[in-house]
Formats: structure tokens, C-alpha cells, sequence
């Protein structure tokens, strides 16, 4: 199973990209951008589905180099 996570810039606070992992992602987790930058992963946050919903929202927060 596939999750869909929302890729955010910890500096700024605003969503870079979305990205689809084969697993969970983890604190730590390398993974190359759009743009071809490696970032690792310092925060993983895993909310709650929305009310009727079965989508969990995942937020992962990267500090890209440029």
C-alpha cells in the first residue's frame, strides 16, 4: 500500500511538492525532489481522516539546500 504525503518546507511552513512512498516514511528517510535535490526528512507528521474519510494526511518536513 502506497502512501501519498505532502512534501513541506520546514524553513517557511508552506507544502513543496506531493510524493508517493512504497512505505511509511521516516525520520531520517532520504528521497530526491522534482527539482533532483536530495533531502532527508526531519519531521514526520501523521494526522487523523477527516470525518467519512479513509485518507490519513501525512506531512513531511524537509529543509531543501536552494
Amino acid at each position: 500500500m502506497s502512501i501519498k504525503a505532502t512534501i513541506m518546507n520546514a524553513a517557511t511552513g508552506e507544502p513543496i511538492q506531493t510524493f508517493i512512498f512504497g512505505r511509511r516514511p521516516f525520520v531520517g528517510t532520504e528521497f530526491i525532489l522534482q527539482t533532483g535535490e536530495r533531502v532527508t526528512a526531519q519531521r514526520v507528521d501523521i494526522g487523523k481522516p477527516a470525518p467519512g474519510k479513509f485518507i490519513t494526511p501525512v506531512d513531511v518536513w524537509v529543509t531543501p539546500k536552494g
